[in-house]
């Protein structure tokens, strides 16, 4: 089980990048944080584990 956003999620295993497109966020916009650490884009082909905390945060533009 994996927490996102609060939220608890069978998720384990699953892949940063597939979780956002699952979500509907564009990963070159949007902020991973797993376990209070910042996660780099260039890590987000990273598999979740069993037990991660993960915050996402989606930027949307407009004015």
């Amino acid at each position: 089980m994996v927490t996102i956003n609060g939220e608890p999620k069978d998720l384990a295993g699953q892949r940063v990048i597939d979780v956002l497109t699952s979500m509907d966020l564009d990963p070159k916009r949007s902020a991973v944080m797993v376990g209070g650490e910042i996660l780099p884009k260039a890590e987000y082909e990273k598999a979740l584990k069993d037990g991660d905390e993960v915050d996402i945060v989606g930027f949307v533009g407009g004015g």
